[in-house]
């Protein structure tokens, strides 16, 4: 299952449907990228997904980060991630497949995974 969300990365701060239910931790990094004069580089980010919003029988979450500095510039995103995907137990994870702001003359692509809601929790 891939999800891409290029088309819809600018729609944070949108209103809620339902809170307090849970959030996701969001880390990783972008693709390595050498537009910039020749020299290859990657940043690093790490953040919390909002509240789920209602998206059919499930929900998605949407996401906001500004990643590390390389060489004085650091490069933003904000958009939503697919559906849940379960992983057993009651418990699932989301995906992000997009693409970073162009910041100092080009954007860097990531995918990454949402860690597992609430999991040390007790089993659902």
């Amino acid at each position: 299952m891939e999800y891409n969300d290029r088309e819809h990365n600018t729609r944070c701060r949108s209103s809620r449907q339902e809170t307090d239910e849970h959030v996701h931790e969001v880390i990783g990094s972008v693709k390595k990228n050498a537009e910039r004069r020749g020299e290859e580089h990657n940043h690093r980010f790490a953040t919390m997904s909002e509240e789920p919003i209602r998206c059919g029988n499930s929900h998605v979450h949407e996401v906001e980060f500004r990643t590390d500095n390389y060489e004085d510039h650091y490069h933003e995103f904000c958009g939503r991630t697919s559906t849940a995907i379960s992983v057993g137990n009651g418990r699932h994870v989301h995906f992000i497949n997009s693409d970073t702001t162009r910041d100092d003359g080009h954007c860097h692509e990531f995918r990454v995974a949402t860690h597992i809601e609430n999991p040390v929790g007790e089993e659902l």
